[in-house]
């Protein structure tokens, strides 16, 4: 008797709060275009860091600037406002956004995506804070989501499961940093190289392994 083989799945484990994701944004977003129709890609949330209302300690915050700088100098065409540290009392707190792009997602995939690009605007670009829910809530209604679900949702038992799921799904697959790129061929896991550059090289990556 066949056995019925999986389709093949690409899965890209990301934090919508991680600068390295937000770097990747250009890379990610011509991968997903050329990539074959026969591959389901999948977003996943690896949950960069828990629920907090502590202030981000002063050594952390140098820290995360040094990578932005870093970021800055390495992939061409990637900026920061590093108005953010001087407005906000950053917290390091991510799930928040990472249950709000939950909640869109129940709204349609493209909502999901859509709330990713507008949280990363709003942090990296606007030096707005999306650990706090007023940002997440400006960023839902700028982009057209009915507000009132989004809101029943985010909150919910369900959402905090799903995420919980998400994070253990991706910490099974051993990721262990974002963004972080596993295709999935069957019982078989495959890590395709992240490339911040230049999206052909994933492409050949994961053509040779199909």
């Amino acid at each position: 008797m066949n056995t019925l083989i999986p389709a093949p799945r690409l899965f890209y484990i990301h934090d919508p709060m991680c600068s390295w994701c937000y770097a990747f944004s250009a890379s990610l977003q011509a991968l997903q275009q050329d990539l074959p129709a026969s591959i389901e890609f999948v977003y996943l949330l690896g949950g960069l860091a828990p629920d907090t209302r502590t202030p981000m300690p002063l050594d952390m915050q140098e820290a995360i600037q040094k990578t932005w700088r870093r970021i800055e100098t390495t992939v061409p065409g990637v900026v920061f406002n590093f108005d953010f540290w001087r407005l906000n009392t950053p917290i390091r707190s991510t799930y928040p956004a990472c249950r709000a792009l939950l909640a869109a997602r129940r709204q349609g995939a493209d909502s999901e995506t859509r709330l990713l690009s507008a949280v990363q605007l709003a942090y990296y670009q606007q030096a707005k804070n999306p650990s706090l829910l007023p940002t997440l809530l400006a960023c839902v209604s700028e982009i057209g989501l009915d507000s009132e679900a989004f809101n029943q949702d985010l909150l919910s038992p369900a959402i905090e499961l799903e995420l919980q799921q998400e994070i253990q799904a991706a910490r099974a697959m051993g990721v262990a940093a974002y963004p972080s790129l596993r295709l999935l061929l069957g019982d078989r896991q495959i890590t395709i190289n992240i490339d911040y550059v230049d999206h052909r090289k994933m492409l050949a990556e994961i053509a040779h392994n199909l």
